[in-house]
């Protein structure tokens, strides 16, 4: 397995947001958490990532893209670690186009080719969400943590996103708002609820209804 935790409390700065978690995700596994904001999704992915995170590419819920540096840059950045400093530097100032033809193609796949050059901070929040996705994706690794990575996209392009995390990474647990596409994406839901691990089951086990009672009070 990749990720485990074995009956644990997670939180900030001493306070529990969930207590008693136990759980285990294999390679090969898609799992979609899911519940109310604030439930503790984020809190979870946090904690796997501070864990496991040494071959593990992370989407937050905040881009986190440097706002003066184009698309092309925001996205090289995923693969500063296999370079040396002086490449990068190089690179900063002058993009290679060997860096560029691998780049390109992967933006392209998400609807960023025209904008590639443009800078970050003039995109729109869904366009700054996809150049998160595509630095993650250069980034490759064993498994990929998504904090509500298609949150800010439509239908189309949250169905695009979501095949081109599949097309790279063999694991996946993402934080998902949208209940019946966490249904057909996963292979697995755990759900949220009352700082605990309410269900956990196969997603070819559940429907909508199933899940209903992690958004009632």
């Amino acid at each position: 397995m990749l990720f485990r935790l074995n009956n644990e409390n997670l939180g900030y700065d001493g306070a529990a947001v969930l207590r008693g978690i136990s759980i285990t995700v294999s390679a090969g596994e898609r799992v979609a958490l899911v519940g109310e904001s604030g439930a503790g999704k984020s809190t979870l992915l946090s904690v796997l990532q501070d864990r496991y995170g040494g071959n593990t590419a992370l989407i937050p819920q905040e881009p986190g893209l440097v706002r003066s540096l184009s698309v092309f840059h925001n996205v090289y950045m995923g693969s500063l670690h296999r370079h040396s400093a002086a490449y990068n530097l190089l690179n900063l100032v002058w993009p290679r186009q060997n860096e560029i033809k691998r780049i390109r193609p992967i933006v392209e796949r998400l609807g960023l080719g025209e904008k590639l050059f443009e800078r970050a901070g003039e995109l729109s929040g869904g366009q700054q969400q996809r150049t998160a996705i595509c630095r993650a994706i250069l980034q490759g690794g064993d498994a990929v943590l998504g904090d509500e990575p298609v949150s800010a996209a439509d239908n189309h392009q949250s169905r695009a996103i979501l095949a081109a995390l599949s097309d790279t990474f063999e694991t996946i647990i993402l934080a998902m708002h949208d209940v019946d596409l966490a249904l057909e994406f996963s292979t697995r839901i755990i759900g949220i609820k009352d700082g605990g691990i309410a269900l956990d089951a196969p997603a070819g086990d559940l429907t909508r209804p199933d899940l209903d009672f992690l958004y009632r009070d």
